[in-house]
């Protein structure tokens, strides 16, 4: 037996706000579109994960949602041209990241990250 998706699943009032940040910031695709859930993904090859946690590291609150993108700079130039709030960093961290924090349009807090 092997764990073949994890898809985090968001309580929203406005399904069509997650639009312009997971599509049009983070240039994630509609997977599928049931009117009722829409599934936004990127990479088919991403692996499964969960973490867990008692911080965000560094001081910082646990993010709802962390995601890993390949060019930090042009998400967060598209965020700050949509004046969005950056409510942390960009930071680079001591454990090989560069991020930062912003709320999506329902109030989670996502950690935006890059490996270095």
């Amino acid at each position: 037996m092997s764990v073949k998706r994890i898809v985090a699943n968001i309580a929203v009032s406005d399904i069509k706000a997650a639009k312009a940040f997971y599509q049009g910031i983070l240039g994630m695709d509609v997977v599928m579109d049931h009117g009722w859930i829409v599934t936004y993904a990127a990479d088919a090859s991403t692996r499964p994960q969960v973490s867990f946690a008692i911080e965000g590291g560094s001081g910082t609150p646990v993010p709802d949602l962390s995601i890993e993108v390949d060019n930090l700079d042009k998400v967060y130039q598209r965020v700050i041209g949509e004046g969005i709030a950056v409510e942390y960093g960009p930071a680079s961290e001591p454990w090989g990241v560069r991020r930062f924090y912003v709320r999506d349009p329902f109030g989670r807090l996502v950690n935006i990250l890059r490996h270095a």
